[in-house]
């Protein structure tokens, strides 16, 4: 009975150890909005080309000084893609869609943005606000939309900013009426 144990305990141990191995490289970084800030791991290991994508643009600062452009309480909030002002901001070469890497659009899970055409992703992400296990469907067009990362502590903000009202701006619909900046998105490990 207690060499038993032992090996279960030792089991225990063991996978322990490899999930925390797994986490390891993954990026971890603060996004300060107008709201409170949030802190976001990104999965390296599942969508590389996401992450990378995600990554450069934080690094050249592309979003400090942009906006949640589209709210959509009880769904998930998206960013990155225009400034303060609401002009479009240019991007670089939109990416392949990684959706197909087995992690779900849950709650407090970041995915990236994309028009009708699976590969048309470049720096507009969102962040879910709900489990919407219908964005991990194959979509008309043949496919989800990829997770990459997810909060790790500011859920609450996220909620906060999922609450403002929202109404029509620039020819859409959803758009927040109070702005709700991104002033930042850093890198801290």
């Amino acid at each position: 009975m207690l060499r038993r144990c032992v090996v279960v305990l030792f089991a225990l141990l063991l996978s322990a150890s490899v999930a925390l191995a797994e986490g390891k490289d993954n990026p971890l970084l603060v996004m300060e909005t107008s709201l409170g800030s949030v802190k976001l791991e990104l999965f390296r290991d599942k969508a590389p080309l996401s992450v990378a994508n995600f990554l450069a643009y934080v690094a050249t600062g592309f979003y400090d000084g942009t906006i949640f452009h589209r709210v959509i309480r009880g769904f998930m909030i998206q960013g990155g893609g225009f400034d303060t002002e609401f002009r479009e901001k240019p991007t670089r070469a939109p990416i392949r869609n990684e959706a197909d890497n087995g992690l779900e659009n849950r709650r407090g899970t970041l995915a990236m943005a994309r028009t009708a055409d699976p590969g048309s992703a470049t720096s507009q992400f969102f962040i879910n606000q709900v489990d919407n296990r219908t964005l991990n469907r194959p979509s008309p067009d043949g496919h989800g939309y990829a997770v990459f990362g997810r909060v790790v502590e500011g859920m609450e903000v996220i909620d906060r900013i999922a609450r403002v009202r929202t109404g029509y701006r620039g020819g859409f619909q959803d758009v927040p009426l109070e702005r709700v900046e991104i002033r930042s998105i850093r890198v801290i490990k």
